[in-house]
């Protein structure tokens, strides 16, 4: 039997669960609980929820954790995170502290320049559009007044329009590359209008516009995050060898591409954790992060470190186009709440901030996969996981986590553990 549907965005919010229990489930009555066990006990922030997205029936939560004792340009943070991955948020915690104490993490803008694009299709002379483009650029700022007006009190605006030529990659391809500073907005509204109304004011019989978009690459939305420390400050048992050890991971990255993915796969892990919180776009910052590590055309990693005269540096830069204000930003309460947490940052003190959160868990994953390797904190998770699976008592899991210290943990080992202490106490 055919389970098409049509008008199903027009169904209510009880309606569309019905059919999808019906439909989709086993037991209807258990998938109703549980879809409405997540609902907020609020309606109307349940309405605000449901008005994020489409054809919404519930919520789905992620944690929200806090690392604190971040010392960021002299500033101490606490950072919120929201993330599903265990021992995210502790790795970036152990890492703050160990640093505060070290003169903390040190940050830079290096840009905030974001960009835009009018793709377009011109089969004529080249010289011809040129002097079209040439003699009708100050109409095409005069198309994006109304728009431009508030941005442009606030220092922003567009920067900068171009004319590329791409017909070498594809046959009577050109652009208008568009320049764009959004202050405090991540902007991606405000950008995709002013294309739009550049594209309107442009096109011609000849010109035939194809679309108009952001980019998500921005190589000019740039922040630095670094640490730094004579190399007996770093501890431990032998810290040249660990220095040096560490060293050799991080350029292992910059040249083996299937090491450098998962490398900054956990850089990544600290800066979404943030984005996320925030309200910010983690789509967009991971494909722009991916492509600036790919941009001399290797995909390589994202951070570096040096061993020169004694002290050891670590540090990253990549692109970052955040925003702090509009969209769900402004709508989400727990993303309001964080941004407070943060003392309201600009958009730039936000960069700054998620390129450290980054920096610090890569730190925290390189120290572990260069000592005592990286399964040694993710198993103690993975236990605490399958306990919570299996619904055990407090002493319960005492007592099974005393026995795995030092063990190899599995599911099944577990479960085998769980089952004989079960026996022994019945």
């Amino acid at each position: 039997m055919s389970k098409k549907i049509s008008g199903f965005s027009k169904f209510t919010k009880e309606e569309k669960i019905n059919w999808l229990a019906e439909n989709y489930f086993k037991n209807s009555s258990i998938t109703i609980a549980t879809i409405k066990q997540y609902w907020n006990d609020t309606e109307k922030l349940q309405e605000l929820h449901d008005d994020f997205i489409e054809n919404t029936i519930s919520n789905f939560y992620l944690p929200l954790g806090v690392a604190p004792n971040f010392l960021i340009n002299d500033e101490e943070y606490a950072i919120p995170m929201v993330t599903e991955e265990s021992s995210v948020v502790a790795a970036a915690s152990l890492v703050a502290k160990f640093w505060s104490t070290k003169g903390g993490f040190k940050t830079t803008v290096l840009g905030t320049t974001k960009i835009g694009q009018v793709h377009f299709i011109y089969a004529g002379e080249k010289d011809s559009l040129e002097t079209y483009f040439n003699n009708n650029k100050s109409k095409l700022y005069a198309a994006t007044a109304s728009i431009t007006k508030n941005m442009e009190k606030r220092g922003g605006g567009i920067l900068d329009i171009q004319l590329v030529d791409k017909t070498d990659a594809l046959e009577n391809y050109y652009q208008l590359h568009i320049t764009f500073e959004t202050k405090d907005s991540m902007g991606a509204n405000f950008i995709n209008s002013c294309l739009e109304a550049i594209a309107t004011q442009f096109r011609t019989d000849e010109i035939e516009i194809v679309m108009s978009i952001l980019s998500n690459y921005v190589p000019e939305c740039l922040v630095r995050a670094e640490v730094s420390c004579k190399i007996e400050d770093l501890g431990g048992e032998d810290p040249q060898k660990f220095a040096e050890k560490f060293y050799q991971a991080v350029k292992i990255a910059e040249v083996e591409p299937y090491r450098a993915v998962t490398h900054n796969k956990g850089i990544m892990n600290g800066i979404d954790a943030v984005v996320i919180a925030t309200g910010n776009d983690f789509r967009a910052v991971e494909a722009g992060a991916h492509a600036y590590a790919a941009r001399l055309g290797r995909y390589t990693s994202l951070s570096h470190c040096s061993i020169d005269n004694g002290i050891f540096k670590f540090w990253l830069e990549l692109p970052l186009a955040v925003g702090t204000v509009g969209g769900i930003t402004a709508l989400h309460p727990l993303a309001k709440l964080s941004l407070e947490m943060l003392q309201k940052p600009s958009a730039k003190d936000l960069m700054q901030i998620m390129a450290t959160a980054g920096l610090a868990q890569n730190f925290a994953a390189l120290r572990a996969l260069t000592t005592k390797g990286i399964q040694h904190g993710h198993m103690k998770m993975h236990l605490q996981n399958i306990l919570n699976q299996l619904g055990v008592t407090h002493l319960e899991k005492e007592e099974i986590t005393k026995y795995f210290d030092g063990k190899t943990v599995s599911h099944a080992a577990v479960v085998s553990k769980f089952n004989t202490l079960r026996e022994t106490l019945n």
